[in-house]
């Protein structure tokens, strides 16, 4: 099933808020409405259901799934041609997210959605991802077991009930980021997440593309395709990026001078420390510590 790209960027990640199950008789509609204000994902457990949304249609069989949009008009285009049963789950991102036609759209875009992020999840300093979910989907086996586990915690007392189902929820969304890669996306995402956990285990060292090379074994063309499919950026602007950004978290939580927090993050000279810092976030380390503190 091909289909459009739900991205979103976390954290925080996307929040489960409601729940629950609709039957629809052969001859019915699904309701007419516009602007729900959360997202709504809806997976057929029975028979079929044809939906729309801003004038596209869709049929929607046993085991697929649609999300759609907040900010949408959903309609039933037309009338179940058997009797139907749905789950439908609500939920909402604080964050920012878009919708695009395939996942090369969402990495040309991802540097611009990360930036207006930051802006509105007041994240000026956490690290952020990508999450990638698809518009329509067949669940897999995994998705459904999930799926399933979610909608056990009815039984549950309601002070644990939600707790549970936030936790299956976000699961379950996992599933449906991984799912949508192919094998070969899957080979990149593996080796992609390989060299961030090497970066982030020793960003403070000097890292060259011949050292990765030789830990990981991959040739630098190959390791730096990987990260700009999955990360949109090279190993060695990813390292950038991250220690930039450590030195960020120790400029705000520590008075240490910037010489020594330069050290700290990896940069063998200040100069370029100060250079980096200030083509990235626009001010020098000094302004961005007096910007976000006091009394230093």
């Amino acid at each position: 099933m091909n289909s459009d790209i739900l991205h979103f960027i976390s954290p925080p990640i996307p929040y489960f808020v409601d729940c629950g199950y609709a039957s629809y008789r052969s001859g019915d509609h699904h309701i007419d409405r516009s602007g729900i204000g959360v997202f709504d994902l809806i997976v057929v457990i029975k028979g079929s259901l044809p939906m729309a949304e801003n004038g596209r249609e869709w049929l929607l069989r046993e085991g697929e799934g649609l999300i759609l949009r907040p900010d949408g008009h959903h309609y039933g285009p037309s009338p179940c041609q058997q009797d139907t049963e749905i789950i439908w789950i609500h939920f909402q991102t604080f964050g920012s997210w878009q919708e695009c036609r395939d996942l090369n759209e969402c990495l040309d875009k991802q540097s611009e959605l990360t930036a207006s992020h930051r802006v509105k999840a007041y994240l000026n300093h956490a690290e952020v991802s990508s999450i990638f979910i698809p518009k329509t989907m067949s669940l897999s086996g995994k998705a459904r077991e999930v799926l399933s586990l979610f909608f056990e915690q009815e039984h549950e007392p309601q002070s644990m009930r939600n707790w549970k189902r936030q936790a299956y929820f976000q699961l379950f969304l996992q599933h449906l980021d991984r799912d949508l890669a192919s094998p070969s996306d899957t080979a990149a995402i593996h080796l992609a997440e390989k060299i961030e956990v090497y970066i982030r285990q020793n960003y403070s060292r000097e890292i060259t593309n011949t050292q990765l090379q030789k830990e990981l074994n991959y040739h630098p063309n190959y390791m730096a395709k990987c990260m700009l499919k999955i990360y949109g950026v090279t190993p060695m602007a990813f390292l950038l990026q991250f220690r930039i950004e450590q030195s960020k978290r120790l400029l705000v939580q520590t008075t240490w001078p910037v010489a020594r927090i330069a050290e700290e993050v990896g940069f063998r000279h200040l100069s370029h420390y100060s250079t980096c810092f200030s083509r990235k976030e626009g001010l020098s380390p000094s302004a961005f510590r007096s910007k976000f503190t006091r009394n230093q």
